[in-house]
């Protein structure tokens, strides 16, 4: 069989593969509809600039206004739309999710790739530096990274680029931080695949044609990882978003007048006081957190169920 034969069967296994994972997701009712929810809300969450009815940067005369028809999640300390600036923060924390899960599949999946791939001193010497990086606690990496860097860094953007730039210093060293330990599980997992894959037949077969390392790197051995690849992917977008929330409620992520979901919960419980409780400011937006989390885990379930259906059958 030669090289070009052996890749028009695999590509013919890989789509008969992709129709029956999607099959199999399909009759899965919790992972559906938690995926059209998902797609229906980043779609909502994009479209939000252009139809929401007030800002959520604007200040307001009506503070503490609870839900109603005007405003539907009631307003905060300042006035402001509490909804609009739930539908502003479920967006940018949707981005450094996303923005982990990238930074997790090229990495992850080139440093797992090689080391699995080339195996012996160059595999070992990458993957101790995974673990050396695995032995960091990820938030207090993310914290001392934020509270060291950011003035230094903050001062040099002012003097060399403008003081826009550096005032979305903290945002960038949460994006970097954030993505820099999001890819050593990926890293690992793809570790282990390559392992597995490297001395199937059909690599052998393409490797005795004469095929380079990097031929059979890009196109035998990676497209039978995509799967899960993207089931892992599915899996780091609520860890991510989980991280980012929990350092903008410590005050170490998103600062005001910009707002992600874990601000708005912090803001809410801020306004916690015995003579009255304004419930609305830290019950909807977590209770947005936690949907939003349930249903990513949810898609994430799905795609591996019928993945090993797949790898079962």
């Amino acid at each position: 069989m030669t090289d070009a034969g052996t890749e028009t069967s695999a590509t013919c296994e890989n789509e008969a593969g992709v129709q029956g994972v999607w099959r199999r997701f399909a009759v899965q009712r919790i992972p559906l509809a938690s995926a059209i929810f998902m797609t229906f809300f980043v779609v909502l969450v994009g479209l939000w600039p252009w139809i929401q009815p007030h800002s959520p940067q604007v200040l307001g005369d009506l503070q503490f206004e609870p839900p109603g028809p005007r405003y539907w999640a009631g307003t905060g300390v300042h006035g402001r739309d509490l909804f609009s600036r739930m539908m502003h923060g479920a967006g940018l924390s949707l981005m450094v999710g996303a923005s982990g899960a990238l930074v997790s599949l090229v990495i992850g999946v080139s440093w797992g790739s090689v080391a699995g791939y080339a195996g012996g001193r160059v595999d070992a010497v990458m993957m101790r530096v995974v673990d050396v990086l695995y032995s960091l606690p990820s938030i207090i990496f993310v914290v001392v990274l934020i509270t060291t860097l950011e003035s230094l860094l903050k001062q040099w953007f002012s003097k060399s680029f403008s003081p826009e730039l550096a005032s979305s210093t903290r945002f960038m060293l949460l994006l970097f931080g954030l993505g820099s330990v999001s890819w050593l599980t990926m890293a690992r997992i793809v570790r282990g695949q390559v392992l597995s894959l490297k001395n199937r037949a059909f690599v052998s077969a393409s490797r005795a044609l004469g095929a380079s390392h990097a031929h059979i790197l890009w196109r035998h051995i990676l497209p039978n990882l995509w799967g899960v690849v993207i089931v892992y992917l599915t899996l780091t977008v609520p860890s991510v978003v989980l991280y980012e929330s929990f350092l903008s409620f410590l005050g170490l992520g998103v600062q005001p007048p910009q707002a992600s979901l874990g601000s708005l919960i912090a803001e809410g419980a801020s306004q916690i006081n015995s003579i009255r409780v304004y419930w609305w400011l830290i019950v909807l937006p977590s209770a947005l957190l936690a949907t939003l989390l349930l249903a990513l885990s949810f898609v994430g379930d799905g795609l591996r169920d019928s993945l090993e259906t797949r790898d079962r059958s």
